[in-house]
């Protein structure tokens, strides 16, 4: 069973309210693009090591946008994967990950990659296993 299939579903409706709604104005181009999960390591609350694991996506009504979004995906996975592996090293031990720090670094690094606003960054899942 692919249960990040089931979560993209889900995600991607309550990214897109006129899908979600059904009334879509005969529009058939989906303004969400999911990127891969990132993964770094970190220190569960019994001390063993664990894995902090991110979810993401965007949601862009521009066309043009959303192509360079896709286009720079490999750009943007990198970026997430460094500021993943930063929140999971200053994590303690039992700690929750600090998710609106998160969200607000991936925004922003978002911004600067696309180098305009107009990409909403949507976060999955975060978690810590």
């Amino acid at each position: 069973m692919n249960r990040r299939a089931l979560l993209a579903a889900p995600l991607a409706l309550a990214a897109t309210p006129a899908l979600a709604s059904g009334g879509g104005g005969g529009s058939s181009t989906s303004t969400f693009f999911r990127y891969p999960t990132v993964t770094a390591n970190t220190f569960t609350s019994d001390g063993r090591r664990g894995v902090m694991t991110v979810e993401t996506g965007v949601d862009i009504a521009d066309p043009a946008l959303l192509l360079r979004a896709q286009q720079s995906a490999p750009r943007v996975r990198a970026v997430f994967n460094i500021l993943v592996q930063r929140e999971a090293a200053t994590l303690l031990p039992g700690q929750p990950p600090n998710v609106d720090r998160l969200s607000r670094q991936f925004q922003s690094a978002m911004n600067i990659i696309l180098r305009q606003r107009g990409a909403r960054l949507l976060i999955g899942t975060v978690m810590v296993v």
